[in-house]
């Protein structure tokens, strides 16, 4: 009822061109609205693709700022539990990575004024469990996205195969 005082407290040309045109607006369906299903021919199994499993799923994050760092990896891990993804080790390296440059100050003499830059790497882990593949392209999709300046991220997944013909399991001839 609101919203129709509101419009009646509009400007002329709205309201006129409302009232006149109230005939062809009808009332909001209440029916149920049932999707569209189309038979699905029979597939032969052999053209019939399965999801990959991946048994590891090791996220290997790497930034310039640990505060940054520590964020994200809790994102990652909050988005892997609203997805049902087991976390199962999430962790960080004691140390931060240093790599020095040592510089002079003038290029032509003056050995002793030398400057010397630090650049400091921080690395943060994660890794998931049991993932199909369809929720691992999900996943990383989602995370990639959400990437902060500053941090790299690289990811190295664990693939479940079926065992090879050639390959038996041993027997219990003792």
């Amino acid at each position: 009822m609101n919203v129709l005082k509101g419009i009646l407290r509009s400007t002329p040309l709205i309201r006129n061109a409302i009232i006149n045109n109230a005939a062809a607006l009808r009332p909001l369906a209440t029916s149920t609205i049932s999707p569209i299903v189309k038979p699905v021919d029979n597939v032969p199994s052999s053209t019939v693709e399965y999801d990959k499993l991946f048994k590891r799923v090791e996220l290997e994050m790497k930034g310039v700022d640990p505060a940054v760092l520590l964020s994200y990896s809790w994102f990652c891990i909050a988005a892997a539990s609203h997805l049902g993804i087991e976390v199962t080790k999430s962790w960080a390296l004691r140390k931060a990575e240093k790599e020095r440059h040592t510089l002079l100050k003038c290029v032509h003499i003056y050995k002793k004024h030398k400057v010397q830059y630090e650049i400091r790497t921080y690395f943060r882990f994660v890794h998931l469990q049991r993932l199909t593949e369809s929720t691992c392209d999900t996943y990383l999709e989602y995370i990639e996205r959400n990437l902060p300046e500053g941090c790299a991220l690289k990811v190295t997944k664990v693939e479940v195969q079926k065992m090879p013909e050639h390959l038996t399991p041993p027997t219990n001839n003792e």
